[in-house]
C-alpha cells in the first residue's frame, strides 16, 4: 500500500471534466486505487467517475490517494502530479 496527499487547487474542484481526466489516468494502472479527503475514513474507487463526483471534492480539500498493487507508486505519483497541475484550469 502506497499513499500520498495533495490539495485540490483548481477553482471548480473535481467537477466533471477534471474528474474524467483523473479517472482516465487512474485506469492506466493495474493497482487498486482509492481517493478520500484526508480527514475522512471512507475512500472511494478512483477509477469510477460516479464515485469521484459523489464526493464533491472542492478547491482547498486535502485528498489522500491510496494504491495497492504492482504499480502502486507510479500510479499515486502520477495522480498527485495531475492534481498538482490544477488540470490546466
Amino acid at each position: 500500500m502506497y499513499s500520498k496527499e495533495s490539495v485540490i487547487i483548481n477553482p471548480s474542484g473535481l467537477h466533471a471534466r477534471p474528474a474524467a481526466e483523473f479517472v482516465a489516468e487512474a485506469k492506466k494502472y493495474d493497482a487498486k486505487i482509492q481517493i478520500k479527503r484526508f480527514d475522512e475514513k471512507d475512500a472511494v474507487n478512483a477509477k469510477s467517475i460516479v464515485m469521484i463526483l459523489s464526493k464533491a471534492f472542492a478547491k482547498g480539500d486535502v485528498v489522500q490517494i491510496l494504491a495497492d498493487g504492482n504499480d502502486e507508486q507510479v500510479a499515486v505519483d502520477s495522480l498527485v502530479a495531475l492534481i498538482n497541475s490544477g488540470f490546466s484550469e
